[in-house]
């Protein structure tokens, strides 16, 4: 087990973090800190809360204890792979892990081994960043249309540097990393661009109407020219 780090840290804004050593930072300050630890299942109705209390990056797997929700624990296990979040100070941080497994008993108190994540994703959390942006128009969003599980969303708040804030369906979980090939959006107008999107996070969100959804920032994936104009001047990022 690698001794955790003594000076944990967040640094994290915008990052996706593909490095042991730089995921085991995160995961040991996590431990440190005793963070709560959040696995939103069935589309946000059942909520597994843990803690994270090992992490071994060169036998590649990590152990949290159970919830203290029997429900929970049995939906997680019954899952082949599941996303988690904790918000320590103002950060978010997400990851994805597989192979959710009891542990055994000489793995101390129960709890739930999983595989070592291959990525972490690190934003501030969007209030504690900057102000809300103004108000921009909802573009409907094909998403992953050439793949196999393709479905619609919404588009809003696109910022200059090409990061959309999608809203979908809150069963389907997109983990940090996914890449969504040929997204086609949609205008009012009847025309559309297609564009690929990194997932940078996602979290489920109540909307003004009671409505929950799960909401992902993307990241446009090689725009041309002529595709960051076309996306500036549907949203109206035109100065």
């Amino acid at each position: 087990m690698t001794p955790p780090d003594p000076k944990p840290t967040f640094s994290l804004v915008g990052q996706m973090l593909r490095t042991p050593e730089e995921i085991t930072r995160v995961l040991n300050s996590l431990v440190m800190r005793s963070e709560p630890l959040v696995c939103d299942l069935d589309g946000g109705k059942l909520q597994f809360r843990s803690r994270l209390r090992f992490v071994d990056p060169a036998q590649a797997y990590l152990i949290i204890e159970l919830s203290p929700d029997a429900a929970a624990n049995r939906a997680l296990l019954a899952r082949p792979r599941a996303t988690f979040h904790a918000e320590p100070g103002g950060w978010r941080v997400e990851f994805a892990a597989a192979d959710p497994t009891p542990t055994g008993s000489h793995e101390g108190a129960p709890g739930i081994r999983l595989r070592f994540p291959e990525i972490i994703a690190g934003h501030r959390r969007r209030e504690n960043e900057r102000a809300e942006a103004p108000p921009q128009q909802e573009l409907r969003c094909v998403v992953d249309e050439g793949g196999v599980m393709s479905f619609d969303g919404t588009m809003a708040n696109v910022s200059r540097g090409g990061i959309g804030f999608l809203q979908y369906d809150p069963t389907i979980s997109l983990e940090p990393g996914t890449v969504l090939r040929g997204c086609r959006i949609d205008s009012p107008d009847g025309s559309s661009i297609a564009v690929d999107m990194e997932v940078r996070y996602s979290q489920l969100t109540t909307l003004q109407d009671g409505r929950q959804v799960r909401s992902s920032g993307c990241r446009f994936v090689h725009l041309s020219a002529e595709e960051t104009a076309r996306i500036e001047a549907l949203f109206g990022l035109k100065s």
